[in-house]
């Protein structure tokens, strides 16, 4: 583990201003940042980078919203596969999902977070968020919080469920088992959809975030009540315990809820995004031009009623050059709540992933990427 404030690890040539960055970046963070840095090109690996104390290069930590881009790539293979329809009603899959109106939606509507169904009105308790049967159970009989299709909002808690209960009545198998099987062991990736015990000893608790006076009053203006759309969606309508400490708990490291509960290392978050766009030891692509195009489309742009911001999304991945302009527009990826940022640049071949140990301000996304993917993009361009 490093105690170092440089970032220890290795870079190819060509990319030493990367790890210029990063050190500039670890000196403005102060004394406590720990983080990873991690990227290919082209299915190489090309800059593999961790600063701080008691992180190293194999450490884990919870890589909250992040996951979702693991049950994402599930649904896109499915997809490619043909298994699964985009313009099918999830219904057809899941029979009790139709009640309470929710009979036509489709699979495409709900991977773009136009279903409405951001939480439930009771609220879910630690063991059941950490469940994503339970939360398909629960959501099946909840009623829309908006009409389907007319707007959308980001399911922050529950897509990576919703979106499992189709893959599980569908296959037979979970979400989780298909992301084992057929990504995380043929290319042995630290990015886990359920922790096994043996691999707890490289887990890093998530500390949490130390907000300035003046950050801390901007967070108290922008705070949000319990049974306010936003409040159901992170589950502040219950007693379990807040988002930010959900990895913490090794139920939900255990049960891996596909939505927030995956553990990963930067390697296994930048590791899975070659391997969906490039070769990567020999094997092909996971992905087909033609899925990425799907899945990267624009589906949902304009006021997001959660995130209470303009967002953007495609199938379920948040389209990142929205966020990061310097990347090539059918970018598509995923960040997590405590900063975490990984994706995949089909035009440059370009694989990145960033994990961090403490929650940043203002969390997702973390404004450390910005700057990193622009040194690497100077040097890939």
């Amino acid at each position: 583990m490093s105690t170092e404030t440089s970032p220890q690890g290795t870079v190819a040539a060509g990319f030493e201003s990367v790890r210029e960055e990063f050190a500039a970046v670890a000196a403005d963070e102060g004394g406590d940042y720990a983080a990873q840095l991690v990227a290919y090109v082209a299915g190489q690996r090309v800059v593999d980078l961790w600063v701080g104390p008691e992180i190293g290069g194999d450490s884990l930590t919870g890589v909250f919203s992040s996951s979702k881009g693991a049950a994402y790539l599930v649904a896109a293979l499915l997809v490619q596969d043909g298994v699964l329809d985009l313009d099918r009603q999830v219904s057809h899959y899941w029979p009790e999902f139709a009640a309470e109106g929710k009979q036509d939606i489709l699979l495409r509507e709900l991977l773009s977070h136009r279903a409405g169904l951001v939480g439930a009105d009771s609220g879910f308790s630690l063991e059941e968020i950490a469940d994503d049967r339970v939360i398909a159970a629960r959501l099946a009989a909840q009623r829309p919080y908006w009409r389907p299709g007319t707007a959308f909002g980001y399911h922050a808690l529950v897509i990576g469920a919703l979106v499992g209960e189709v893959v599980w009545r569908t296959t037979g198998k979970t979400l989780q088992e298909h992301f084992e099987e057929r990504v995380r062991a043929p290319y042995d990736l630290d990015f886990y959809l359920g922790l096994p015990e043996d691999r707890e000893s490289r887990f890093l608790t998530t500390l949490p975030m130390r907000p300035t006076p003046e950050q801390q009053a901007e967070l108290a203006a922008a705070a949000v009540g319990p049974e306010s759309l936003s409040g159901i969606a992170s589950n502040r309508n219950s007693d379990a315990p807040p988002l930010e400490e959900l990895p913490n708990f090794r139920v939900v490291r255990e049960k891996g809820n596909a939505s927030v509960g995956g553990v990963a290392s930067a390697r296994g978050l930048a590791g899975m995004y070659a391997a969906a766009i490039s070769e990567v030891d020999g094997r092909p692509p996971l992905l087909k031009p033609d899925t990425v195009a799907a899945f990267a489309q624009i589906h949902s742009v304009g006021y997001d009623l959660v995130i209470r911001q303009h967002k953007t999304y495609g199938l379920g991945f948040a389209t990142i050059a929205d966020t990061y302009p310097v990347l090539g527009q059918a970018t598509f990826g995923h960040g997590g709540a405590a900063g975490s940022q990984a994706f995949a640049d089909p035009r440059s071949g370009l694989s990145y992933g960033y994990n961090r140990r403490r929650f940043g301000f203002p969390g997702l996304p973390a404004v450390q990427t910005e700057r990193l993917v622009k040194a690497l993009q100077a040097v890939v361009a």
